[in-house]
């Protein structure tokens, strides 16, 4: 039984870690696309510092990763814990392969989420979903892009405001600096939400399993976890770069940063809050809100359109798969 026990959770371990790479991989467009697309960066240099960045910052925090191992279900009492989240990384990594192949910037987040809350559902019934909890994090992953969008559009007006008769080339060469340095906030920023993901559901199932009684991160799991996501990073997800550096709107320097600088913040305050949000939201309706203030008509709406539909079905069409998966496997428990 032990021995069983032992490969189900190195099998939980390598599942969860390639989870975080696709992530990293899926994400790598949200940290530099906008400096890749304003030429602030050549690409190879922006993913070096990505990948650098994204390291850091998953071995900073680990309210995040507390959250999602004990606030959607309480891993103690589920029969089949491992189990559960071995099922939800398959279906979480199924739909960020499936909307990176098509270039969508869809949620891992989301995707980890709604897997996680439909294999509990499916596993053990409605009483074993901590809905309170659940309604948490929901309510700061629809938020967040709320914020994102008002807040790239104030601080993009402000920039406007402040330098309406600076000579473009000139503010356009001060604002690809001042790129890298945002640059690198966004990919820490990433890396302190995003990691925690995988490090929360590790420990989750490590306290499923036995194998430890609180929700503490071991440091074994932060590094890994962090490695796995950096390693992710490096790779680069030229598709959904495409689609975030150009096809919401053209960005130019100045705008760049606005977006960068807004949805980093909002990602670290995120953290500090303890509360996982869906980095690609953010940045995106960060994007959003910058073009919006730039001109109305300059935001390519169709593209957000597409986007908002990938967001909206990913955590029920994720929750539902997991859930059928799930059911399937408990057949053969």
């Amino acid at each position: 039984m032990i021995d069983s026990f032992f490969i189900l959770i190195s099998a939980v371990v390598v599942l969860a870690l390639t989870f975080d790479f696709i992530n990293g991989f899926h994400d790598t467009a949200n940290t530099i696309a906008t400096s890749i697309s304003t030429k602030a960066m050549p690409p190879r240099v922006a993913i070096a510092l990505a990948s650098t960045m994204n390291f850091l910052g998953a071995l900073a925090f680990t309210g995040v990763a507390k959250t999602i191992g004990g606030k959607i279900a309480d891993p103690l009492e589920l029969e089949y814990g491992m189990v559960i989240v071995a099922v939800a990384l398959v279906s979480a990594i199924i739909w960020n392969l499936v909307t990176w192949y098509f270039g969508i910037p869809s949620s891992s987040s989301h995707a980890l989420i709604g897997s996680l809350s439909g294999a509990v559902l499916a596993a053990a019934g409605l009483q074993a979903v901590n809905f309170e909890g659940l309604l948490t994090i929901f309510e700061a992953l629809i938020l967040s892009p709320v914020v994102a969008f008002t807040v790239g559009f104030m601080i993009m007006s402000l920039i406007k405001t402040t330098f309406k008769n600076k000579h473009p080339a000139k503010m356009n060469r001060s604002f690809r600096l001042l790129q890298i340095f945002t640059a690198a906030w966004q990919a820490f920023s990433h890396g302190t939400n995003d990691a925690q993901k995988s490090m929360g559901i590790i420990t989750f199932a490590l306290v499923a399993g036995g194998f430890q009684a609180s929700l503490d991160v071991p440091l074994w799991v932060k590094i890994s976890c962090a490695f796995a996501m950096a390693l992710g990073t490096s790779m680069g997800g030229w598709r959904i770069i495409k689609t975030i550096g150009t096809r919401i709107i053209k960005l130019d320097p100045a705008s760049g940063f606005a977006a960068d600088f807004s949805s980093a913040t909002i990602i670290i305050v995120a953290t500090l809050l303890k509360l996982p949000v869906s980095t690609t939201h953010v940045i995106s309706s960060s994007i959003m809100g910058v073009g919006s203030a730039r001109r109305f008509s300059s935001v390519r709406w169709s593209t957000a359109q597409k986007m908002a539909v990938a967001w909206m079905i990913t955590m029920p069409i994720t929750a539902l798969g997991a859930g059928i998966m799930m059911l399937v496997v408990s057949t053969m428990l």
